[in-house]
């Protein structure tokens, strides 16, 4: 940061006395010349050199006062300018360090945005593979409920058929039941014409018996004749 110029220092009051000072002490000689006067007589250059000496003196008074000033102005301004610097210093410093902590907190937001992006990525690719299942199941669901009418009319044509097979297996045990009893009177029958058979085979055996004895009789008789 630049330093803001110095400005020239003014003649304060305190710059002044000295100065009166110096110009009272460069008049001072003049007054105790009267009693070197009065003991020998002085050249006229000796007062001549004595204010120039005072004047110098007073000058250089006034320049190192001057030269003082400006130097502890210079000085101020040097730790003022430093006491700036090591402000403007440590705001820098505390500015680097935000700086470092907002770089930080933004690596960090952009690593949670990186991992909210492969999350996202993710469960958008498991929402894809979940609605292709369902695509799936609604075809398998299709497939089933179309089995299902299938089957549906299968039974209904099968309640069909049962209900006629029904009355064909009524009339066939109707018919079943008549055949049943006309067997019973068939095996009735038949016992009762094995009976006759029997009867007719004694009958015919008595015959027989008899028919040999007329046939002998007779051959007898024609043996007599």
């Amino acid at each position: 940061m630049p330093d803001a110029p110095i400005p020239a220092p003014e003649n304060t009051p305190a710059q002044v006395k000295p100065a009166a000072a110096a110009a009272s002490t460069a008049k001072a000689p003049a007054p105790a010349a009267k009693p070197a006067a009065l003991a020998a007589p002085v050249p006229a250059k000796r007062p001549v050199l004595a204010i120039a000496f005072g004047a110098l003196s007073a000058v250089l008074l006034v320049a190192v006062l001057l030269f003082w000033s400006q130097l502890a102005d210079r000085n101020q301004s040097i730790v003022q300018g430093q006491n700036r610097l090591n402000q403007a210093q440590a705001a820098v410093l505390v500015l680097q360090t935000q700086l470092s902590e907002a770089k930080a907190a933004t690596a960090r937001i952009q690593k949670r945005m990186d991992e909210v992006k492969v999350e996202s990525t993710q469960r958008q690719t498991d929402l894809d593979k979940v609605k292709a299942g369902d695509v799936d199941l609604q075809a398998d669901l299709d497939k089933s409920r179309a089995i299902a009418t299938d089957f549906q009319s299968q039974m209904e044509d099968a309640k069909v058929v049962s209900i006629k097979h029904q009355g064909e297996v009524e009339i066939a045990q109707a018919q079943a039941k008549v055949m049943l009893e006309q067997l019973n009177e068939a095996k009735a029958d038949s016992v009762e014409l094995q009976a006759q058979l029997a009867d007719s085979k004694a009958s015919a055996a008595d015959l027989q018996t008899k028919l040999e004895a007329a046939e002998k009789l007779i051959a007898k008789l024609q043996t007599k004749t």
